[in-house]
C-alpha cells in the first residue's frame, strides 16, 4: 500500500500537470504514526488547541503527507519586488485546487481497499486573528520525515520549500518515514546564510525574530492587489524564491 499511495500522488500530480498554468515537479511524499508522542508537542510549539490526528479520525493509524515543488519558473517569477508575482499568486491557487482534489482521490481510493481517511484543506485552517493553526501540515510534514525547518519557518525538503503540503489521515498502518538526523537549513545547522531574512521585503522576518502579524499583513496586501484573481490570495514568498534552499538541499547532499 505504501508504494501504491506513493504512485498514486505521483501519477495524479503528473496528469494534473496538464490542465493548469503552473506545472510541478515530482511529489515527495512521506508517511507518520499518528501516535507519535511528536503530535502531542504541538500544542506547545504551534497552538494550544492544535488537534491531534485521533480527534479527526478516532481510529488513527498514520498521518500521510506530500510536498508538491514548484517549478523553476514560478520560483524565478517572485524573485525580485516588492509584491507577490502573479505567477506565484496562481500557483499557490493551482496548488491548493490540486491537493484538495488529490487528497478526495487519495480517500476514495482508501475507502475502495476497506479503509478510512480525513483530510484538513491546504489553506485558511488557522485563526486569522491569532494566526496560529490548529492543523500545521508543515508540522506534520516535519514529523513525518519530508524535511526540516528553516529560519523562515518554511520546511526545506530535498527539493527545497518552494511547493505545497498536502497532509491526509488515514486508519490504515504503514511504516513512518525515518526523520533527517541533520538540520537542512544552513542557518539552523551553524548559523550561516540567513538569506531568507534578508529576502524578507517588509523586515517581518530577522535571524533573531519573526513578526506574524506584519508578514501577514504584507500577505493581505498581495491579496488586495491580485483580487481579480477571485480567490483569497493571501501569499507573499519572498523568503523562499531566490534562496539557497529554494529547490533543493543548500548544504548539497553531504549534509
Amino acid at each position: 500500500m505504501e508504494q501504491l499511495i506513493r504512485k498514486i500522488i505521483e501519477e495524479f500530480t503528473t496528469a494534473y500537470n496538464h490542465s493548469t498554468d503552473t506545472g510541478w515537479e515530482k511529489p515527495l511524499v512521506a508517511f507518520a504514526s499518528a501516535n507519535d508522542p511528536l503530535f502531542a508537542r504541538l500544542r506547545e510549539l504551534v497552538s494550544p488547541t492544535h488537534e491531534m490526528p485521533h480527534d479527526f479520525l478516532p481510529e488513527a493509524r498514520t498521518v500521510i503527507t506530500y510536498f508538491v515543488p514548484f517549478k523553476n519558473r514560478v520560483i524565478e517569477s517572485n524573485k525580485k519586488g516588492y509584491f507577490s508575482s502573479r505567477t506565484w499568486a496562481v500557483a499557490y491557487i493551482e496548488t491548493n485546487k490540486l491537493i484538495a482534489d488529490l487528497n478526495r482521490h487519495l480517500q476514495d481510493m482508501l475507502l475502495g481497499q476497506g479503509y478510512r481517511a480525513v483530510f484538513v484543506p491546504a489553506v485558511h485552517n488557522f485563526n486569522q486573528e491569532t494566526l496560529l493553526s490548529d492543523w500545521s501540515h508543515r508540522s506534520a510534514a516535519y514529523i513525518a520525515g519530508l524535511g526540516t525547518f528553516g529560519l523562515n519557518r518554511m520546511l526545506i525538503t530535498v527539493k527545497g520549500c518552494c511547493g505545497r503540503i498536502g497532509t491526509l489521515i488515514t486508519d490504515l498502518e504503514l511504516p513512518p518515514t525515518p526523520r533527517f538526523q541533520k538540520e537542512l537549513c544552513l542557518y539552523m545547522a551553524d548559523g550561516s546564510c540567513g538569506r531568507c531574512a534578508k529576502k524578507c521585503v517588509n523586515q517581518a522576518l530577522r535571524e533573531n525574530n519573526f513578526d506574524k502579524q506584519k508578514c501577514y499583513n504584507l500577505c493581505l496586501e498581495n491579496a488586495e492587489r491580485l483580487k481579480d484573481l477571485e480567490s483569497i490570495i493571501d501569499v507573499c514568498g519572498k523568503c523562499l524564491a531566490g534562496v539557497p534552499c529554494s529547490a533543493k538541499i543548500p548544504a548539497g547532499e553531504n549534509i
